[in-house]
């Protein structure tokens, strides 16, 4: 991997990860049209970034991650990531499986944009306004919705905020709501992955992400550089996507992956 094709595989990583079009497709899809090989490094990079993202939403709402008076904030987020950390532990071999099947993922891609032409359509009298007015039981529902995104190519952005909509949240406060729940998720899975997932098949040191990242000078900087373009790259993509949200609704996302996701089909099918 050169520097060039961290950059570009980070600005994928932040301008997606929390829009509902799948982060892991369009960065799979940008490392295969780049003719990266696959490697242990790599997919340990387009896991690691996620730590800029998971920054990036922590600094845009600094102020409701650091309110230690509103101790159900957390409580509500360590609730609803139960369901994830449960299934994800439980389905990790299946999961991994399916992340280098990129016609499985194009094909969710149409499915979920198909779903997304619909959504505004079914949820159009909301009730809770605010985080504060939702429960822990609706927090942890749309943790399980949440869930949906083990399939590679669903989105976690867009099933946590069609989960929080079922819930009577509006697209803005499901949309925050997914967002604050990104960062226990994706910190769980970066840890899990990048430190913890060697341990017990077969590997001796635990530890081993940790120092495929710390290699060379080469892998240093393309950990440190990845992350802080993510982080920007999502900042930008977290206080834009709220106003188009508001403004449009989630058609527009849903013909983008259907068209993207019928491209990705005829190219995987017809020229891989």
């Amino acid at each position: 991997m050169d520097t060039l094709q961290a950059i570009i595989l980070a600005i994928v990583e932040g301008l997606t990860e929390f829009l509902p079009i799948s982060s892991t497709a369009h960065m799979g899809f940008a490392a295969n049209l780049m003719g990266m090989e696959e490697s242990e490094f790599l997919k340990m990079f387009q896991v690691s970034i996620q730590f800029g993202a998971i920054l990036a939403v922590v600094a845009a709402y600094w102020k409701k991650f650091f309110d230690f008076s509103n101790l159900k904030f957390y409580y509500k987020l360590g609730f609803a990531v139960l369901p994830a950390l449960g299934l994800g532990f439980l389905f990790d071999d299946k999961i991994e499986a399916v992340l280098g099947n990129q016609v499985a993922i194009s094909s969710m891609l149409v499915l979920g944009g198909i779903v997304l032409l619909f959504v505004d359509n079914w949820f159009k009298n909301p009730v809770i306004h605010d985080e504060k007015e939702m429960s822990i039981k609706k927090a942890v529902i749309i943790g399980f919705w949440q869930c949906l995104a083990m399939m590679p190519g669903t989105s976690r952005s867009a099933a946590s905020i069609i989960g929080g909509m079922t819930q009577g949240l509006t697209r803005k406060a499901a949309a925050e709501f997914s967002f604050f729940l990104a960062v226990p998720t994706m910190l769980a899975v970066t840890v899990y992955s990048v430190f913890v997932k060697t341990w017990g098949k077969g590997t001796p040191n635990p530890m081993k992400g940790y120092k495929m990242i710390m290699a060379d000078n080469h892998h240093i900087l393309l950990f440190f550089l990845g992350n802080v373009v993510a982080f920007i790259v999502a900042w930008i993509a977290i206080k834009s996507f709220i106003s188009l949200l508001n403004k449009y609704g989630f058609k527009p996302w849903g013909w983008y992956r259907i068209i993207v996701g019928i491209v990705l089909l005829i190219y995987f099918t017809q020229f891989q």
